[in-house]
């Protein structure tokens, strides 16, 4: 059509350059409807509480992801996660469940997927009971019980594939369209046959690369045979294993299974393993990090391969597609951080695409089995309990019908999205902020060494408040108790975030300490720009646990200082392992010849002690970084209520309460839906679960 298309007879609309993102692609006996693909992952919603699962990956297939897969359900009683709530499909009883799953996939016309699977030596079986089973006699592969797998017979064996067939069958009865074989990340049975780290087998299923690809095969073959033309079978597969002794990598046996199996499945899900590797942060990896080792399965088979990469940008979709690299464009995280980036780029909205910061909040929620929380999304896993969507507007309650005018004093993270979620409900808003720049603690810890994708949550959040008339935003602008007081509004939410202290308070210390003559930086000193002289002696003390302590220490490390991180704990950066980073943090800091020393606690004048024997620890040290607590910015909130009492006066964010990015946005969000529903109490929605 010469690079226009009708949309109908009396007008022409230009060609999109993403039109081939929604082209239809044949999967097997199933069409996709375009190339965007929601690929499995956990919820923290599990087979107990499915409503929010449900909610969750409906509201995906609302925005307009074609094919949406359900995470890692658990195909019998031998493969019991326990703390980590998976789905389930272990008897007929569970098929109720994924009935209704399927039906809110398909009601906004994607295809649904279900990855069946087995965890093998990664299974814990706390909850039946039973013994944790894989290819031979080694203790779980993760120390989170103390138990050991029974080595499998080949009874077992046989027991294993016919509990998947049946699995497979029940699948295909609740109305799946894509079947997944799940040979991945290293929580897979399959992957443990695989694998000569876990595999020391003598029989036909261990030794030899054809022996220990049997089962894999076997298992394809028993799955498709259940599914006999009905729907699709996929095969999740890592292709290689990054710095893992005798792991795969891609020009060795990762691709040779992909060679061998080649043309088996009806669909390829590759990605590397293990889950710190596939689902590394921005921090240390940039869009697009697993094409290197994925890019080969393309032209080994001629079945559709969907990849992942934190894709966030439509032009690199697109020309992945274009040249050849992918069929379909997988997403996890960035189909958490926005539901509806599929519809946004369709409608030529890509301003308002709410794109992934690369955090890994999300992934940190299932050390705690919990719902999944996102630092972008506010709305994730509130789908169903709260009612809450991504995109349409917070409901006004019969008390709040007129557009009310509200104060926000702060425009960081938590200020910004109590305004927009205000905005878009047709109230009027004005933002003050005492800073030049907007954007809060996100602006200045997205300096931080590989935290600028950090900025998005100013960025998309400021661009959307902009499109709004009855906003405005004043910068250079701090507000006193006198001016709050005199406003004219109906309502005034402070978010004037919190302050680092530098005192020595932290979270093993209450009181303070002395520092004597020994010059102290807080981590605000460090965001507002002062730093240490090059060639200085520094200590940055980690008393906070989180990223912050191991990003200034690498900054000051770069910048020239002799750098020593010290903690208390036992380990370095001990919450990011939840965020799957403190592996990376310590290979990143000791190749920056930064001095690790845990076990250390800090005391008066600025001496160290080695916390388990208490002698002494002498460090050089000119000068010294104290991470630790934070103190809210609240001082407003009585000046002002002591001027006029009757103001509707709300708290957001650090103010209210010091956390994380993710809580702040989070709180802002809940505090502006308080506003418009007229209720004093912030998240008082709950819904009792409906039985399958």
């Amino acid at each position: 059509m010469g690079g226009r298309r009708h949309c109908c007879k009396n007008c022409i609309v230009s060609e999109s350059p993403y039109d081939i993102l929604f082209e239809p692609v044949k999967i097997g006996p199933v069409t996709a409807p375009n190339r965007f693909y929601a690929v499995p992952h956990a919820t923290g919603h599990g087979w107990h509480q499915p409503n929010g699962a449900i909610a969750l990956r409906a509201m995906k297939a609302e925005g307009g992801w074609g094919t949406v897969a359900v995470q890692i359900t658990e195909i019998s009683a031998d493969t019991d996660m326990a703390n980590h709530p998976m789905e389930r499909i272990w008897d007929d009883s569970d098929i109720p469940r994924h009935v209704a799953q399927v039906e809110a996939i398909k009601r906004h016309g994607s295809l649904a997927a279900i990855e069946l699977g087995h965890g093998g030596m990664r299974a814990r079986n706390i909850t039946s009971g039973l013994p944790v089973i894989g290819p031979s006699s080694f203790p779980v592969l993760r120390p989170e019980v103390p138990v050991q797998a029974m080595a499998m017979n080949h009874n077992d064996i046989s027991a294993f594939r016919k509990a998947h067939k049946a699995a497979a069958l029940r699948a295909v009865k609740a109305g799946y369209d894509i079947l997944y074989v799940y040979a991945a990340h290293d929580i897979s049975i399959l992957s443990h046959f695989l694998s000569l780290n876990t595999n020391k087998r003598t029989d036909d299923y261990g030794g030899s690369f054809a022996n220990r690809i049997r089962l894999l095969m076997e298992v394809i073959e028993d799955t498709l045979e259940v599914a006999n033309g009905r729907c699709a079978v996929a095969l999740r597969f890592s292709v290689a294993e990054p710095g893992k002794t005798n792991g795969l990598t891609s020009d060795g046996e990762g691709r040779d299974v992909v060679e061998a199996l080649a043309e088996l499945p009806d669909l390829w899900d590759v990605n590397i393993s293990g889950w710190a590797k596939d689902s590394a942060t921005a921090r240390f990896t940039e869009e697009g990090f697993q094409l290197g080792y994925t890019d080969f399965v393309k032209s080994v088979t001629t079945k559709p391969v969907v990849g992942v990469g934190r894709f966030t940008s439509p032009d690199t979709m697109v020309s992945l597609i274009k040249q050849g690299r992918l069929d379909l464009i997988g997403a996890a995280r960035p189909s958490i951080a926005d539901p509806f980036l599929p519809n946004k780029i369709k409608s030529g909205e890509l301003d308002s695409i709410r794109e992934c910061i690369g955090c890994n909040i999300c992934v940190s929620m299932d050390s705690y089995g919990l719902p999944v929380r996102c630092t972008q999304n506010p709305t994730i896993s509130e789908e169903w309990r709260r009612d809450w969507h991504p995109e349409a507007p917070a409901i006004i309650s019969s008390a709040r019908q007129s557009t009310r005018h509200h104060l926000i004093v702060g425009a960081g993270p938590a200020g910004l999205e109590c305004a927009l979620t205000l905005l878009k409900a047709g109230q009027q808003v004005t933002i003050a902020e005492a800073d030049p720049l907007a954007g809060g603690r996100v602006t200045k810890e997205s300096a931080l060494p590989g935290l600028s994708s950090w900025a998005r949550v100013r960025d998309y959040r400021l661009h959307q408040i902009n499109q709004h008339a009855n906003a405005s935003l004043y910068l250079n602008s701090e507000m006193n108790a006198d001016d709050i007081a005199a406003f004219e509004c109906d309502a005034v939410v402070l978010a004037t975030g919190a302050t680092w202290r530098a005192d020595g308070v932290g979270s093993s210390q209450f009181e303070p300490l002395t520092f004597g003559s020994t010059k102290v930086y807080s981590v605000d000193d460090i965001l507002n720009g002062a730093i240490p002289a090059s060639g200085s002696t520094i200590v940055v003390y980690d008393d906070d646990h989180f990223y912050m302590a191991s990003a200034i220490a690498e900054r000051l490390a770069k910048h020239g200082c002799s750098v020593s991180y010290v903690t208390p704990l036992p380990s370095i950066a001990t919450w990011t392992d939840n965020t799957l980073e403190q592996n990376a943090i310590q290979e990143r800091l000791h190749g920056l010849g930064v001095a690790l020393i845990p076990n250390t606690r800090l005391h008066d004048m600025v001496k160290f002690t080695n916390v388990l024997t208490g002698a002494d620890v002498a460090l050089a040290i000119d000068e010294l970084v104290f991470v630790g607590a934070r103190t809210p910015n609240d001082k407003l909130e009585a000046k002002v209520l002591s001027i006029n009492a009757k103001l509707p006066l709300h708290k957001a964010g650090d103010c209210h309460v010091p956390g994380i990015i993710q809580a702040a946005v989070l709180s802002g969000h809940s505090v502006a839906r308080s506003l418009l529903a007229g209720e004093n109490v912030l998240g008082s929605q709950r819904r009792e679960q409906i039985s399958f």
